[in-house]
């Protein structure tokens, strides 16, 4: 046995050279530990590669009403960590496994920061067995996992390369989140929408597939003869559609917003005019479509890089709000975050850094915003912020920083402080991110489907899918 006191080597990354202990060198009380902050794709391919698809682990939805009341990882998956200490750092390469035991105490959840760790407790000279208690500790110091492992340790010494592993990236099916919001809005039934000089092939092919995936019953506003031929250059047919004869998109708005003030069409959808041309029209003081709070618009995303659809707003209307502007931009975010199903939603004020900075303003209002929601000033949800946006949306990045709050790394709702940082962090999340988008106004009368002209065929059917669950709310709680 060596006489050479205990060893303590805790890895936070991964190593590159691979060095092991021979029996010899191995004392009892040595102990190596890696450290894994667990994340969504963690869980994803464990259960690609285990076969494991218990909606426990993939389903936040089932797993909310579970005994732990959120996703949780496949407990083997602390196991195979584990494993990855004794066979690279404890003893390390040319170990031979022969036994482990395990007993689950606490859920591993996604944003956790664990620490594996293998500790030496007794060696048997005749076999060259070493046997290891195995812990798995998060980070307030709770043991998730404990067990025993006996191994045969190696007898030569080993030093090499980690070897260089293939880079896997998870690929997701582009259009499951919109087949599970289609189905989930079909029996709704279809809304009967506005749609605003559509009076080119994109806006009008949009329309039109909205129709024929069961969403909304069109009426299309725009110049009669400029539609039939769009139509028939496209090979679009407009068999059994109703149609409105204008004379141009400026008295096509106006039309729409008379159809919607006399409850003849519950929405109202952009075509190929400009947004200001739409929006004028809607808040204009004779609108009839104007509540007591300010239009504000939402993007709701879907990216495979966070758990769960969240909003951003306000990235389309209001350019530099001030603190009365994005109170009714988070009120109104608010609302439609309850239509789609989100009973409490958790609002994340973003900002430049998480600390009140009198330099910054957006700090300011984000402080004064959630002080207003304290007396009751904001409701249905819970605010919290300044928040930089990678702790708005990291449990990891948050607990870093030392940041403790109910919103933290759970956002369903990033407020940004203008129009600007708004517009791109949304479409960066599209075009760089792999998010899945739908764009609605809320704060009128009646939802507003707003689209951008380089929106996917796949996001317009999601905006009209949204727009069918907010006018459902509005029956319900009318604006």
């Amino acid at each position: 046995m060596s006489d050479a006191p205990p060893r303590d080597t805790t890895i936070h990354t991964p190593l590159q050279q691979l060095r092991n202990r021979t029996f010899d060198e191995i004392a009892v009380g040595d102990t190596a530990a890696i450290e894994r902050v667990l994340t969504t794709e963690d869980i994803q391919l464990f259960a690609i590669q285990s076969g494991d698809v218990n909606p426990q682990h993939l389903d936040p939805a089932f797993a909310s009403s579970s005994r732990f009341r959120g996703v949780v990882a496949h407990g083997m998956w602390g196991g195979a960590l584990l494993s990855a200490v004794l066979g690279t750092r404890l003893p390390g390469p040319g170990t031979i496994y022969q036994s482990q035991t395990l007993r689950f105490l606490a859920p591993i959840r996604v944003g956790d920061r664990i620490t594996f760790r293998a500790t030496v407790t007794a060696k048997d000279s005749d076999h060259r067995r070493v046997t290891l208690a195995c812990v798995c500790t998060n980070q307030d110091g709770l043991n998730t996992i404990e067990g025993e492992a006996q191994v045969i340790a190696p007898t030569e010494h080993v030093e090499c390369q980690s070897a260089m592993l293939p880079e896997v990236r998870l690929v997701p099916d582009a259009n499951a989140g919109l087949t599970l919001l289609l189905d989930h809005v079909r029996p709704l039934g279809a809304l009967r929408v506005a749609v605003v000089h559509p009076c080119d092939v994109v806006s009008l092919g949009a329309a039109l597939d909205a129709r024929d995936a069961g969403l909304i019953d069109p009426v299309l506003i725009a110049p009669m003869a400029k539609l039939q031929a769009i139509a028939a250059q496209a090979r679009l047919d407009l068999t059994g559609v109703t149609i409105e004869d204008a004379e141009h998109s400026h008295a096509a708005a106006a039309r729409a917003v008379e159809l919607a003030r006399e409850g003849k069409v519950q929405a109202l959808m952009k075509g190929s005019l400009h947004t200001d041309e739409l929006m004028g029209a809607v808040v204009a003081a004779t609108s009839g479509l104007r509540t007591k709070r300010r239009v504000s618009h939402c993007f709701v995303l879907q990216t495979p890089h966070y758990p769960r659809p969240f909003i951003v707003t306000d990235a389309a209307i209001n350019l530099a709000p001030d603190l009365e502007q994005k109170a009714d931009i988070i009120r109104n975010a608010i609302t439609l975050a309850h239509a789609i199903g989100v009973r409490e939603p958790k609002v994340a004020i973003l900002a430049a850094v998480e600390t009140i900075n009198a330099a910054m303003p957006a700090t300011l209002d984000a402080a004064a915003l959630c002080k207003m929601a304290d007396r009751g000033q904001i409701t249905g949800g819970v605010l919290d912020g300044p928040l930089a946006f990678d702790n708005a949306i990291s449990m990891a990045a948050a607990r870093t920083k030392g940041i403790h709050s109910p919103v933290a790394g759970q956002a369903d709702i990033l407020v940004v402080p203008d129009l600007e940082s708004g517009n791109m962090l949304a479409k960066q999340l599209i075009f760089m991110g792999d998010a899945g988008s739908a764009g609605i106004v809320v704060g009128a009368k009646v939802p507003v489907i707003l689209t951008s002209r380089a929106d996917s065929a796949e996001s317009r059917l999601a905006s009209c899918a949204i727009a069918v669950l907010l006018a459902q709310h509005y029956r319900q709680s009318p604006p």
